[in-house]
């Protein structure tokens, strides 16, 4: 049975982690923002949470390896689990829209899924750029299985052999999970530290409302 973590939280960020109150995060300042599909199309940002719920998960690169990994658990939830609980599941990158077929080939990665290139929810949103460790915090994803060292160089294999050797997105930018909606209701707000510092998957679905996922072995877990 994989793990289930009990949230004893609506909302965390920085601010339970330094004992402070839970943050206030307005999203009525990034609603209009556009943001883009694999096939380049815009979208605004608000029409991902306006008529249903939805997990928006903001990656920190396509090329990071604790974000691919992350990735690949996220692909593991299943479609009709998502339909039956009426709630989307989003990823949002900060490279090219270019990068989206490839990254989820890369991870298997069936669910929604669009880029922010300019990174404006990202900086508006007041995710973080640099990188942050706690000797008090997790200090290592349950989603990520390589070591630093494996993961940094396959990374960089991939840039080196991608068609344009980039980063995909800005190396230093951190990510963030969030639980929007309907409407601009956010139930649920985590902002990443560092490259490890994800929120954990089980704690997403349970705050969605939804069952918990073996990701060893996906099924739905009754609970």
């Amino acid at each position: 049975m994989a793990d289930v973590y009990p949230v004893t939280q609506q909302v965390t960020s920085l601010g339970p982690r330094t004992g402070q109150a839970a943050p206030d995060v307005c999203i009525a300042g990034v609603e209009d923002c556009l943001i883009y599909s694999r096939h380049g199309l815009g979208t605004t940002f608000k029409s991902l949470f306006h008529d249903s719920k939805a997990i928006v998960v903001f990656v920190r690169n396509f090329l990071c390896y604790t974000c691919k990994e992350y990735v690949e658990d996220l692909s593991k939830i299943p479609q009709e689990l998502l339909l039956d609980a009426g709630v989307r599941l989003i990823v949002i990158g900060q490279s090219s829209y270019s990068h989206i077929e490839p990254f989820c080939t890369l991870t298997n990665y069936q669910h929604e899924i669009y880029v922010d290139p300019e990174r404006q929810i990202y900086k508006k949103l007041g995710m973080t750029r640099g990188e942050t460790f706690m000797e008090t915090a997790a200090s290592r994803s349950p989603h990520v299985k390589s070591t630093v060292l494996g993961g940094s160089v396959r990374s960089m294999w991939r840039a080196m052999t991608s068609p344009a050797f980039d980063f995909q997105g800005d190396p230093l930018q951190q990510g963030g999970a969030f639980i929007i909606g309907p409407g601009p209701n956010v139930h649920f707000a985590h902002f990443d530290m560092n490259r490890f510092d994800h929120a954990p998957i089980s704690w997403l679905l349970q705050l969605a409302g939804m069952q918990a996922v073996d990701l060893r072995n996906p099924k739905i877990i009754d609970i």
